[in-house]
């Protein structure tokens, strides 16, 4: 029998107007330290995110979106945060901002397969 494995894993949220705390969700991380799995999927809606903000900038949202999975990855291609840990990392990425890219708070689960955990989450949070 295979062992579940505890992890964690927060929703990414576009939050255009953060006075008006509206927002769409665009992706989930998950990071599962027993596997050494950290990973982000993010899927942009652009129409769900132009319904709340129509003069969005989605060139610049989309290049934000791409740095959390380089953070993910890490390396030198994430910069300084890069080179943390895989636990540090995903606790940079989850901590609590006011700005236009934000995280729900973490919540944890067991899985088989954190990817497939992942996959799972996508489609029930993330897409319609």
């Amino acid at each position: 029998m295979r062992d579940r494995h505890l992890y964690d894993y927060a929703v990414v949220r576009v939050v255009p107007r953060p006075e008006r705390e509206e927002f769409v969700n665009v992706g989930v991380i998950v990071s599962c330290p027993a596997l050494k799995f950290l990973q982000a999927c993010i899927e942009l809606d652009e129409s769900r995110l132009r319904a709340l903000d129509p003069d969005a900038d989605l060139d610049l949202l989309r290049a934000h979106l791409d740095g959390i999975a380089r953070v993910c990855s890490g390396g030198a291609d994430a910069g300084p945060i890069g080179r943390l840990g895989q636990r540090e990392r995903f606790h940079w990425l989850v901590a609590p901002r006011s700005a236009m890219i934000q995280t729900s708070a973490v919540h944890t689960g067991h899985c088989l397969a954190p990817e497939r955990a992942l996959d799972h989450l996508v489609r029930t949070m993330v897409r319609r």
